[in-house]
């Protein structure tokens, strides 16, 4: 008789799954963008740049890992869970080992900022602390943002403003206000990422009181916000182009039909159905990034 149980991961299986590969597009759009302005802008700088991305990458897995950790202990990952596995709640890494790795990663992505902080001084600092600390506060303290329905609000200004702007103030030592509006589109992406997430989650969420914007609004509403943020991130561009910078920028137009696409599975599914969805909102952070980053630069280069 053959066994119906699920065979436990491998440990890198068990990591990868922790890390959750599909939402780094979070952590890395941003940089990369604020680089590609940093080029066309005639102040990039590469280390830097390096040093910016491998660090907020560090914070977005960290980010992630302490959210199993915390989500664990207030029993938001029940069995009833529709999204991937939790590591920590489903007993594949314990939370000790979890908490001593977040740990760890927190304080060499600290030490590694540090060479930033050299270039920039206090901005960049702050910028790091409030990081870190916004990573353990997402789901950790008296008082979790992602509990209160402030997450999104939290997703695109350190997503966004933050990561975008800190990027570029340290190439630069600089943070023209178009920087900002640039930035405006890897954070409005990342917080549909969460909101898919999370209007995935309501009815789970909602009985552990871990009150997310979708279960606090409902589901229609959030996907009215989704596509709003969507049109919002391909406003941008127009806008950089009506500013002066190269008509290349608009090649990011191109992945409209992935994030028309998107809105589409977001209205028609429900449930597991919207794992999908995340997915192909990470993608379509992705190609709008890549694009738009290419169209800023690809005029200086040829």
């Amino acid at each position: 008789m053959s066994s119906t149980l699920t065979p436990k991961p491998s440990a890198v299986q068990a990591w990868m799954l922790a890390i959750r590969p599909k939402t780094l597009p979070a952590g890395a759009v941003p940089v990369v963008l604020a680089s590609a302005l940093a080029f066309a802008d005639g102040v990039f700088k590469p280390l830097p740049a390096l040093i910016a991305l491998v660090c907020a990458l560090g914070i977005q897995i960290a980010t992630n890992f302490i959210n199993e950790i915390y989500d664990f202990r207030k029993g938001a990952d029940t069995s009833d869970r529709l999204g991937p596995t939790r590591t920590v709640a489903a007993g594949i890494i314990s939370e000790k080992t979890m908490i001593r790795v977040s740990a760890s990663l927190a304080a060499s992505v600290f030490l590694l900022g540090l060479f930033l902080v050299a270039i920039g001084g206090w901005p960049i600092l702050l910028v790091g602390m409030l990081s870190l600390l916004f990573a353990w506060a997402y789901t950790g303290g008296p008082f979790p943002i992602a509990y209160s329905g402030l997450g999104d609000v939290f997703v695109f200004i350190f997503f966004g403003l933050v990561a975008v702007g800190g990027t570029y103030f340290v190439q630069s030592l600089t943070l023209p206000l178009t920087v900002l509006v640039a930035a405006a589109a890897p954070g409005a992406l990342s917080v549909n990422i969460l909101l898919v997430n999370n209007i995935r989650d309501i009815e789970t969420d909602r009985k552990v009181g871990k009150m997310t914007l979708p279960a606090r609004i409902g589901a229609p509403a959030a996907r009215r916000i989704y596509v709003f943020l969507t049109v919002l991130a391909y406003l941008v561009p127009l806008y950089m182009v009506g500013i002066g910078y190269s008509l290349w920028c608009l090649l990011c137009l191109l992945s409209i039909p992935l994030a028309i696409g998107m809105v589409q599975d977001l209205y028609r599914s429900e449930g597991r159905e919207l794992n999908k969805v995340l997915a192909g909102t990470g993608k379509v952070l992705t190609v709008h990034g890549a694009l738009f980053s290419a169209g800023l630069t690809i005029q200086h280069i040829f």
